[in-house]
C-alpha cells in the first residue's frame, strides 16, 4: 500500500501543497515548526478521518480560512482509491472515495492503512487505561474494519444507558435497564473479543521486536484486565454473558452513582516486562523500547491479517532514542512506504529520499 500523491489546501500551516512521495522511505527534514508533523497528520487523517494529535477538525483549518481540504491517491495490491476530505470551520466534514460521498466511516476503512510512531507514544505506557484500550481498539479496526461498528455500537449503547441512569437514578425503570443491559452486554462481548484477538496478534510479534531493540531476553506480554470478569471467557458470547451478569450485580451501585460502573470502557491493559508492570516498574528506556516494539508488531500483524503493508509514519522518533536503540529500530522497520520527520538528516539512521521543508514547500 502506498500514497501516490497528496494535496493540501488551507490545512494547518499550508495554503496549498501538492506532493508526490516516493514508494520507499521519505525523509522530511526541516527546522522546528516548519510543518513536518502537519504533513504526517494529513496522511493519517486520510486513513482514519481523525487527527493522531486528537484535536477537533476545526483546529486543522488554516487560520483565516473557512475550510481545509485533504486529497490523496492511494494504491494497494488489488485496488486504488482517491480519498478527498473537506473540513469546514463550522458544520460537518465531507468525505468521499473515488468521487462517491461517504455515508459512514466504515466505508473508508481499509482504503488506506497506516501505523503511526509519535514522541507522545510514551503516554500509552505511562498514563491511564484509556490510552492502552485505544491502542488495542485502533489496531483492531485496521485488521478487521468491522471492529469499528462494534466499538460504535458499544459507545452508543453506553451513552444511552448512562443518560437513563443520570436522569432517573433510583427511579429508572427496571425493564428499560434490562433492555440496555442486554444490548450493552452483546456489544461489549464483541469489543472484548476483538481486544483479546488483537493481543493474540500482537504479543509474540512485539516480544520479538522488543528483544531486538533492547538487546536483552526480557519477555514482553500484554495482559487484559477486565474489572468485571475472570478474563478467561473463550468466546464472544461468553464475554457477553459475563458482562450481562456483572451489569446486574453492579446495578445498585450504578443507580446510586447514576453511571455505568463496569464494562469494557473501564478495563485496563497491562504491558508487562517479565513479571513487571511497565507503567510503574520499568525505566523510561524500557518503556520507549516497549511501545516501539508494539507499534512495529501492529504493522506486522495488520500486514499478516489483510495482505496489505500499511504506510509507516514516524514523527521525530529517532531523536528520542540513544544510538543503539535508533539503530535497532531502523533494522526492525518493515519494508513499506515510510515517512520520517526530523530536524536534521543526521538524526535519521535510515536511507531514503530526502525532502527539505521550508516556506510551506517540499523539495
Amino acid at each position: 500500500m502506498r500514497l501516490v500523491w497528496l494535496e493540501l489546501v488551507d490545512f494547518r500551516s499550508y495554503r496549498r501543497l501538492r506532493w508526490e512521495p516516493v514508494s520507499g522511505v521519505n525523509l522530511l527534514v526541516g527546522r522546528n515548526a516548519a510543518g513536518k508533523t502537519n504533513v504526517l497528520e494529513s496522511i493519517g487523517y486520510l486513513a482514519t478521518l481523525r487527527s493522531f494529535r486528537k484535536v477537533a477538525d476545526s483546529v486543522l483549518v488554516r487560520t483565516g480560512s473557512e475550510r481545509a481540504v485533504i486529497r490523496g491517491k492511494v494504491e494497494g495490491a488489488r485496488t486504488s482509491a482517491l480519498i478527498e476530505v473537506e473540513l469546514p470551520v463550522a458544520g460537518r466534514r465531507r468525505a468521499q472515495v473515488n468521487r462517491t460521498r461517504l455515508g459512514r466511516l466504515a466505508d473508508l476503512l481499509g482504503k488506506m492503512r497506516c501505523v503511526v510512531f509519535l514522541p507522545d507514544d510514551l503516554d500509552v505506557v505511562k498514563r491511564g487505561p484509556s490510552y492502552r484500550r485505544d491502542l488495542l481498539d485502533s489496531a483492531a479496526v485496521q485488521m478487521w474494519p468491522g471492529a469499528q461498528r462494534d466499538q460504535q455500537d458499544y459507545e452508543r449503547t453506553l451513552r444511552q444507558r448512562n443518560i437513563l441512569l443520570k436522569q432517573m437514578g433510583w427511579r429508572a425503570d427496571t425493564v428499560s435497564l434490562d433492555v440496555w443491559d442486554d444490548r450493552l452486554a452483546k456489544a461489549g462481548g464483541r469489543v472484548v473479543a476483538r481486544r483479546k484477538a488483537t493481543i493474540a496478534a500482537l504479543e509474540s510479534r512485539a516480544g520479538a521486536v522488543y528483544r531486538s531493540v533492547s538487546g536483552d531476553t526480557t519477555r514482553l506480554s500484554i495482559d487484559y484486565r477486565p474489572t468485571w470478569s475472570t478474563g478467561r471467557a473463550g468466546t464472544t458470547e461468553a464475554w457477553g454473558d459475563e458482562l450481562r451478569a456483572a451489569l446486574q450485580a453492579a446495578r445498585p451501585a450504578d443507580l446510586e452513582r447514576r453511571v455505568s460502573t463496569v464494562g469494557p470502557h473501564r478495563d485496563d491493559v497491562a504491558l508487562m516486562l517479565d513479571d513487571r508492570d511497565a507503567r510503574v516498574r520499568a525505566s523510561q528506556g524500557e518503556q520507549r523500547s516497549l511501545i516501539l516494539a508494539v507499534r512495529v508488531a501492529s504493522h506486522r500483524a495488520i500486514e499478516a491479517t489483510t495482505g496489505e503493508s500499511p504506510v509507516l509514519l514516524l514523527d521525530d522518533v529517532f531523536s528520542e532514542l540513544d544510538n543503539d536503540r535508533s539503530t535497532a529500530l531502523a533494522q526492525a522497520l518493515p519494508a513499506a512506504q515510510t515517512f520520517i520527520t526530523a530536524a536534521s538528516v543526521e538524526d535519521i539512521p535510515v536511507e531514503g529520499r530526502r525532502w527539505s521543508l521550508s516556506g510551506g514547500e517540499l523539495h
